[in-house]
């Protein structure tokens, strides 16, 4: 009964976080549990489910073997440093060993103030819980590396947003763990060269223990991260998955997605297109994404130079030459995930993927409803649909012809299937579950998660969830509001 905690990151210097326990909440009432990730992680989700499991994922109890804190770390916000972020609205109730003996962080969102609040409440709208709860879990099923969703709870609490007073919530973020970026920033901006190498040897042993027998162990550590990330951002842009906030604090060192804010998946697609209210400049739009995530590893070479080599020209050269190879393996990441979505044979030009993308950019096509059409088409089903899609027949025309030309590899034809999905979720559609549950009618939310647990599968069922939102239901952008 209960969760068998087995902490490591409490243990490590105090100047790392704040002890703190979550503050608790009025009259809370469980919204979900996810029966399936608490199987995984190896807690008994009746146990969850109780009265008791509530009062912790609540914040309202601290369970037996759980050290709360709240997790220090600085960061970059749309490019601009700031030394002292840290977990404002969050507690880490501690670690668990899941099934395959892997090491999970269990976090508490919204578990009320912390010496890294920053004037702010603490606390999370109930909208943000479900639409993290909803993302997270529909890109795992997609395949993608990410922060999982345990638990969503109701407060029986309002909280005052940029929409007014809102029902609160409390969310519990499962994540392989929550060090970042920003984490090794927040040593480096105080010179604390001897925080940085513990952080950095915790690093190695919880994500990249291949290090450990390398030559150069702080060096195959940045060699790795970039690794993870030059393989996760093309997967996003695949998807038509804009992150929104790719911050130095919101990417993870273990190569997970982190932190669904004002994220979204693009309609019509465009490679300039943002969601997130506060990026007036664009710098966090779909086809950035490439860019920024080298940008942000930078940040991270910088911070372990100390690490690297006591000369810091050699250290600089070391970390340069780490850096160099982001963006060949992004590419080669990008254009075998575009070359699947086509269907087309390794060997083809990369040129066929940007002028699909320019066509798709200029026709102002939706990006999910093209490859979905566009799999059914070389599954057999005539194109009618497909060519719906654009208001330029003859351009479409003269772009379908010479792709009939190139999809000619049975093997590739016929994964495409499984890299573009049927559903993924709309933002109309997530804001229409937001919406029901702050009315307490959590029906669309559970109707979304079954959907999305299967995004590749052709079901009729949920075949309404493919469409659009009509033009009244279009959401132009998305906030944090948490």
């Amino acid at each position: 009964m209960g969760i068998s905690f087995d902490n490591t990151y409490c243990a490590l210097p105090d100047r790392f976080f704040e002890r703190r326990a979550p503050a608790a909440v009025a009259k809370p009432q469980l919204i979900r549990i996810n029966r399936a990730l608490a199987e995984e992680l190896g807690i008994d989700a009746n146990w969850l489910e109780s009265e008791q499991g509530l009062a912790v994922l609540a914040g309202n109890t601290v369970a037996e073997g759980s050290e709360p804190i709240a997790q220090a770390y600085a960061g970059h916000q749309f490019g601009h440093f700031v030394s002292q972020l840290g977990d404002g609205r969050a507690v880490l109730l501690g670690e668990v060993r899941d099934r395959s003996g892997q090491r999970r962080d269990l976090q508490l969102k919204g578990a009320g103030q912390t010496a890294f609040s920053r004037a702010g409440d603490g606390r999370s709208a109930l909208g943000p819980v479900i639409r993290e709860y909803i993302l997270s879990e529909a890109m795992a099923a997609l395949g993608v590396p990410t922060t999982r969703a345990l638990a969503a709870i109701s407060t029986g609490e309002t909280v005052f947003r940029q929409e007014g007073e809102v029902p609160g919530g409390v969310f519990t973020r499962v994540a392989a763990s929550h060090v970042r970026v920003g984490t090794f920033q927040f040593f480096q901006a105080r010179g604390d060269v001897e925080g940085l190498r513990i952080l950095a040897d915790y690093v190695i042993e919880r994500h990249y223990a291949e290090a450990l027998e390398a030559e150069e162990p702080y060096l195959e550590l940045l060699r790795g991260v970039i690794e993870r990330q030059a393989g996760l951002v093309p997967h996003w842009m695949s998807l038509g998955f804009i992150h929104g906030v790719m911050n130095t604090d919101n990417m993870a060192v273990s190569g997970e997605t982190i932190d669904y804010g004002p994220c979204a998946f693009m309609e019509e697609f465009h490679p300039e297109c943002v969601f997130s209210s506060i990026d007036r400049n664009a710098r966090y739009a779909w086809g950035k994404q490439g860019n920024i995530a080298l940008w942000n590893l930078t940040r991270l070479a910088e911070a372990l130079l100390p690490l690297l080599a006591e000369k810091p020209e050699e250290a600089a050269r070391k970390a340069e030459a780490a850096l160099s190879a982001f963006p060949e393996q992004f590419q080669e990441n990008y254009t075998a995930r575009f070359r699947a979505k086509l269907g087309l044979e390794v060997g083809v030009s990369e040129r066929t993927i940007q002028e699909t993308l320019r066509l798709l950019a200029e026709q102002e096509v939706d990006f999910t409803l093209f490859f979905r059409r566009l799999t059914q088409v070389a599954q057999g089903e005539e194109a009618g649909g497909l060519a719906a899609l654009f208001s330029d027949r003859a351009a479409f025309e003269a772009w379908f012809a010479g792709w009939r030309e190139l999809s000619r590899d049975e093997r590739a034809v016929a994964g495409m299937a499984k890299a573009n999905p049927v559903l993924v979720p709309r933002n109309h559609r997530v804001e229409q579950a937001i919406q029901a549950a702050y009315a307490g009618d959590y029906s669309k939310f559970e109707r979304l998660l079954e959907a999305y647990a299967e995004p590749y599968a052709d079901r009729a069922a949920y075949a309404d969830l493919e469409a659009r939102p009509k033009p009244e239901e279009v959401v132009h952008q998305t906030f944090c509001g948490t």
